[in-house]
């Protein structure tokens, strides 16, 4: 099931932390996708693979590398979800990394209602090749 695809205008009036909200779903689906058809194995060790993409750090990280490759509107969208006051940090996480995932997690939301699955891909394919560097 997808939702109903939604327009810039009424993206615009969601919140960057509900973006990320979806967008860390959209995201983790990908990246259990890629593990599963890349590592194989069992679910523990699918599951130990997988924090090394999702983690705040890693996003970071590939937030960084796309930086010069993704157009303005795109980087808007990560800065808007970066910039947001968010609740807690998880204890793993450093601050400012975790502001940076927000903000990857928002163009991913971004992205999905939008029905682009296509540039999705895009992203999430260069997001896992910084990550593997």
């Amino acid at each position: 099931m997808h939702l109903e695809k939604k327009s810039e205008e009424e993206i615009r009036f969601i919140s960057p932390l509900v973006l990320a909200y979806i967008g860390d779903a959209v995201y983790e689906v990908y990246i259990r996708e890629y593990i599963l058809h890349r590592y194989g194995g069992n679910v523990n060790k699918l599951h130990k693979i997988a924090t090394r993409f999702v983690k705040a750090g890693a996003q970071a990280k590939a937030v960084h590398g796309l930086e010069k490759e993704l157009p303005e509107k795109e980087w808007n969208i990560i800065k808007r979800g970066r910039n947001q006051k968010s609740g807690t940090v998880p204890k793993n996480a450093e601050l400012v990394d975790y502001k940076y995932a927000t903000g990857f997690e928002a163009l991913i939301g971004y992205l999905y209602l939008l029905g682009d699955t296509g540039r999705i891909k895009e992203i999430v394919k260069r997001a896992i090749q910084i990550i593997e560097e």
